[in-house]
């Protein structure tokens, strides 16, 4: 299946400071999207990202350039094809769907997204964030077993010797948030058969009292895993927190392919398009 002739852009809006890196996993995400839907029209637009005319030609475009670029081309389209005399309609619905890439839910940096929307004034739809789902389980897992925190498969069938006996799963968000992870940490618990509790990084004395509550609960080797994407916090923030509960931390998502997939199902269900369906890969 490919992308209807027409259709909104997919604009995935990415919160944090801008750097080459970040630039690079939101490149990876929106390439894994196309991958999974030829055809589609897939930008890049940063919640703090530079202001920049038409054509946007920054490495950083903010998610109102991007947006504001996006609507300007879908009626320069509509224009050249009326001047070759070809029968076209005038756009109709959105301009874009916009994505933000978030795991979990943070007002302040949705409230950023919205905004940039309105700067742009541009028909936008916002869809929610990328979970709860089993596929971002499914991607804390890999990350835990990257780090050697986890058995990297789910029949144990062999062991690894620094393996966690507790997860917590740190968010940003505040309280919200860290319910919304919870959703996600029962599915992690069931594949590691060991407790996962959510607490945020955000919220003063919330690792540190999660680390506590495993403990008390008879958890001795306890392991971080970041229920984020990477570009929501600065990595000290993790480093911190990590020192807080005493324990390892595996990396954050990143640009794991559930990101792209996760991202794309947003959007298609958004437009009422039914792609091949989302499916684990392990």
């Amino acid at each position: 299946m490919a992308a209807p002739e027409g259709a909104p852009a997919l604009v995935l809006a990415v919160p944090g400071t801008p750097s080459a890196a970040t630039r690079m996993l939101a490149d990876e995400v929106v390439s894994i999207a196309r991958s999974e839907l030829p055809g589609l029209d897939a930008r890049v637009g940063f919640v703090d990202g530079e202001v920049t005319d038409f054509p946007v030609s920054a490495e950083f475009p903010s998610l109102a350039s991007v947006l504001a670029h996006a609507a300007r081309e879908r009626t320069a389209r509509f224009e050249q094809a009326v001047a070759a005399g070809v029968e076209a309609r005038q756009p109709e619905g959105p301009v874009a769907v916009v994505v933000p890439l978030l795991a979990g839910p943070d007002a302040a940096l949705l409230r950023q997204i919205r905004q940039g929307i309105s700067d742009s004034r541009v028909a936008a739809e916002l869809t929610d964030v990328l979970g709860p789902h089993p596929l971002l389980a499914e991607a804390l897992h890999v990350r835990l077993s990257e780090a050697g925190l986890a058995r990297a498969d789910r029949a144990r069938l062999f062991t690894v010797a620094t393996a966690a006996d507790g997860i917590i799963l740190a968010s940003v968000g505040g309280e919200e948030a860290v319910q919304a992870a919870g959703i996600t940490g029962m599915l992690l618990a069931a594949r590691l058969a060991v407790p996962v509790i959510a607490a945020a990084l955000d919220v003063e004395g919330s690792i540190a009292a999660t680390a506590e509550q495993l403990r008390g609960s008879g958890s001795q080797q306890l392991a971080l895993a970041p229920y984020l994407v990477g570009p929501e916090v600065d990595p000290s923030v993790l480093e911190a927190a990590a020192k807080d509960a005493g324990c390892a931390s595996a990396e954050a998502l990143g640009a794991y392919p559930a990101m792209g997939k996760l991202a794309l199902a947003k959007y298609t269900a958004a437009l009422g398009i039914t792609p091949q369906p989302v499916a684990s890969g392990g």
